[in-house]
């Protein structure tokens, strides 16, 4: 029985040294981590000519509108994409996942470039809100010191009068929004709480400078508005605990 059993073993990796290619080996290279190495990256090489991963420049392939810029990357940073591998310098993420993917977010009416190009805008706000915010003067040497530890002593109010500015600020800007039918040139997110210019490079010598600027003015007001207000009602909220 036993000798039964170390045949079939045998004849198991006499077959799986043929599948890896590495037959022709010594006994002891057959199943070295080298050997599995190399057959892992040939088998890898073959499912790419399959066409069962897709390469990272030619993700357009299956899903529309993808960022052009390291649109492999994006996927899975922003999506948690697990199924790919690198080979030669480049990601290959797999065919029938991103399928499911396209799928998912064709339901969801999601266009990846523009959730792209609105992640972007809403770093590029977050960068210019900061720089208004932080001082620009020089800084100086202090004739004293507070201890590190010292913080956080300190009452945060909240103003019913400041949280009405900014919902006013937002109406008037959402009655602007219908009147001058802005939609056109603006999508809003999130809620309708955050503005994103429709703007295209190579179109760009059919917007006059001006609408430009106008357009690009109203989503900085409309999003810093949302963005104040949301802020305060978090004030009021910490006020009422």
């Amino acid at each position: 029985m036993e000798d039964k059993i170390l045949n079939e073993l045998k004849q198991i990796r006499q077959l799986l040294s043929e599948l890896i290619g590495t037959a022709e080996l010594p006994a002891s290279e057959k199943f070295s981590k080298e050997a599995i190495a190399k057959a892992a990256k040939e088998f890898r090489k073959m499912s790419i000519e399959r066409g069962e991963w897709i390469s990272s420049d030619n993700i357009n392939t299956v899903i529309k509108n993808v960022p052009w810029a390291y649109p492999g990357k994006f996927i899975i940073e922003q999506f948690g994409f697990k199924n790919y591998f690198r080979h030669m310098n480049k990601l290959y993420l797999n065919k029938k996942d991103l399928i499911a993917l396209s799928q998912e977010l064709k339901e969801r009416n999601i266009n990846l470039k523009e959730y792209a190009d609105l992640l972007a805008d809403q770093s590029k706000f977050r960068i210019r809100v900061t720089s208004i915010n932080l001082s620009t003067g020089a800084k100086k040497s202090l004739h004293y010191k507070i201890p590190d530890e010292l913080r956080n002593i300190n009452s945060k109010p909240y103003s019913p009068a400041i949280e009405q500015l900014a919902k006013n600020e937002i109406e008037t800007l959402m009655q602007d929004y219908k009147q001058f039918d802005l939609s056109v040139f603006i999508n809003l997110h999130q809620g309708k709480t955050y503005a994103l210019f429709k703007y295209e490079s190579d179109l760009e010598r059919y917007i006059e400078p001006k609408l430009r600027t106008y357009y690009e003015d109203w989503c900085f007001r409309f999003n810093y508005a949302n963005d104040a207000l949301k802020r305060i009602l978090e004030i009021k909220t910490e006020s009422e605990i």
